[in-house]
């Protein structure tokens, strides 16, 4: 199985979410994060996602005679390739892209349904802005955007520190660099 088929099916994209910001979960406390999710249908996507080294086992014990695991993400084999991504065809990007937002409102709804929503309170934001930018000034910001998340990636838990999910998307606007006009 692809890179793609493997992580951008609804139910894997979802699990793979679950443990972003380096945590470690038991298939029990996964479960209840993904209550929607049946129970056998969320353990063949983790046995799916274990098999394939997406995930792997941080530890085991045993729980009335029977072994309970606790995975963690492995970061490295939870991205799609770029011969994956340069394979694709432009139904492929759309179906990945659609299951990627499809996932972002489940979270957005995830949140909303906790009740009594205070963006400002929360830090929840969602905006969008159109900026002008060579190619060559596109590619600075990407970097710049990359090195503030990397250099967070590896805050633990702890200290008043709140997980947060950030999703970026950058898309090029309508017209092609050629038919703008300076």
């Amino acid at each position: 199985m692809n890179s793609v088929d493997l992580l951008l099916h609804p139910v894997r994209l979802r699990v793979v979410q679950a443990f972003l910001g380096e945590r470690t979960l038991t298939t029990g406390e996964l479960r209840e994060e993904l209550a929607d999710v049946p129970a056998a249908t969320l353990y063949r996507h983790v046995g799916v996602l274990a098999d394939a080294g997406v995930l792997e086992v941080a530890g085991e014990r045993k729980v009335r005679g029977a072994a309970e695991r606790s995975y963690r993400l492995v970061l490295e084999a939870a991205n799609v390739s770029a011969d994956d991504l340069a394979a694709m065809s432009a139904e492929d990007h759309r179906q990945a892209f659609t299951t990627f937002v499809a996932a972002l409102l489940a979270d957005f709804d995830r949140y909303l349904a906790r009740g009594e929503p205070d963006l400002a309170r929360d830090g929840v934001g969602y905006r969008q802005v159109g900026i002008w930018l060579t190619e060559a000034e596109f590619g600075e910001l990407a970097g710049d955007m990359r090195a503030v998340l990397q250099a967070r990636l590896t805050n633990r838990p702890g200290d008043g520190r709140r997980r947060r999910l950030v999703g970026l998307v950058h898309l090029p606007g309508d017209e092609p660099p050629e038919a703008v006009r300076r």
